[in-house]
């Protein structure tokens, strides 16, 4: 089996290259990144193809003043570049797995050319479901229209294509697999593989202190919930507690944020090492977002020995096993958020057996490995299927 992998960025397609380098099946890598990111994940070098121009022009947009980024979204345009220029990178292959929004037309010539099985690879809830969802979250805090963080129109329209074209949809979650099925795709052209955690980085270990740390790890806008938590944690005025912020702040959310100054800490991107050692100092991991299809944060977390509260928009009930590893809550729920954490801050006894049942749930299935493994059978499935 040749497997080509198709990705204008780097998410999680780097780890599945090093995970079907290592079977032998990796025909060739085609990405925005420069080789040695992926060559340091373990994918062979040979093997990579690199596109640099989608990351230049994407990262340079996004240094332009704001009135501009407010003003046009080049993120159609970027995506339609790439994959007119990973199309010339194809080779033959059995299998191309192409990420979502950049794959219509490598996808249409990996058919043509070489009769190629073709996985869509789509990491969020449908672009459908995406798009009401994040309407309505900027709605409700009267909030203008942020090119970068909205579905543009042609890149749903591209999508929706490739989802028709496609011999399958690879989804991570249970969320994003029900968002699909009830936009009409059947649950026969589905795959839903979760994502992994590298669990020789992400370990428990002794807590230093005795302050009862809520740990948030996301960039700060409006799609991660940060609002909700921040209104729950200052509301509930617990002795002894912080609020660890970790991630980037979108330039329209400080306006929002001045109402919970002094609320939280913050500390800006961090590479896995140091976040490995900033989950370690946490008490419980919260992810309040409100479209989420996998954080990989959240098996990080927990691979760590961190009991989580995540809302049911994201991988978190294909992870946690209500009131085991942690807790499910509703989207925008400021009240289910203060219930849960009032539970872990009164409660440390539970709140250290959670923890050590969520290391113990990532370690039984939620490694880079099982991922890979259950990606490559999918893709033999539908090989099989073929003849």
């Amino acid at each position: 089996m040749k497997v080509t992998i198709s990705v204008g960025g780097r998410f999680w397609a780097f780890h599945l290259a090093d995970e079907l380098a290592r079977h032998g099946y990796l025909e060739r890598l085609i990405t925005s990144y420069p080789k040695f990111v992926p060559v340091k994940m373990g994918v062979p070098r040979e093997k990579i193809r690199s596109i640099l121009i989608k990351e230049l022009l994407e990262r340079g947009w996004r240094k332009m003043p704001m009135f501009l980024q407010n003003r046009f979204d080049p993120k159609a345009p970027i995506t339609e570049l790439y994959d007119a220029l990973a199309l010339r990178k194809l080779v033959p292959c059995d299998v191309l797995d192409g990420f979502s929004s950049f794959s219509l037309r490598t996808m249409r010539e990996a058919k043509r050319r070489y009769g190629a099985v073709t996985v869509i690879d789509h990491g969020s809830a449908h672009i459908q479901a995406q798009e009401s969802l994040m309407e309505e979250e900027f709605a409700r805090w009267s909030m203008p229209r942020i090119p970068f963080e909205l579905a543009n129109k042609r890149i749903v329209e591209k999508e929706l294509k490739e989802y028709a074209e496609a011999d399958a949809i690879a989804v991570p979650s249970l969320f994003s697999k029900r968002t699909f099925l009830e936009h009409g795709i059947p649950e026969s052209k589905l795959i839903h593989v979760p994502y992994g955690v590298n669990a020789d980085l992400f370990r428990p270990a002794p807590k230093e202190d005795n302050v009862f740390r809520v740990v948030f790890r996301a960039n700060v806008t409006l799609r991660k919930g940060i609002l909700y938590l921040l209104r729950a944690f200052a509301e509930l005025k617990l002795r002894n507690a912080e609020l660890l912020v970790i991630g980037d702040i979108a330039p329209y959310m400080h306006r929002l944020l001045k109402p919970y100054a002094g609320t939280f800490i913050h500390v800006g991107h961090q590479s896995m090492e140091d976040l490995a050692k900033s989950y370690v100092r946490g008490s419980v991991f919260v992810l309040p977002t409100v479209e989420d299809g996998f954080a990989m944060v959240l098996v990080q977390a927990m691979a760590a020995g961190l009991p989580v509260i995540a809302t049911v928009n994201s991988g978190g009930p294909d992870l946690i096993e209500e009131g085991k590893q942690g807790f499910l809550v509703p989207i925008r729920d400021v009240d289910a958020l203060k219930e849960k954490l009032l539970y872990l801050y009164e409660h440390p006894e539970e709140r250290a057996e959670m923890g050590r049942a969520a290391a113990a749930r990532v370690a039984q299935g939620f490694t880079w490995h099982d991922y890979g493994d259950g990606v490559i059978a999918a893709y033999e499935r539908l090989l099989a299927a073929r003849h």
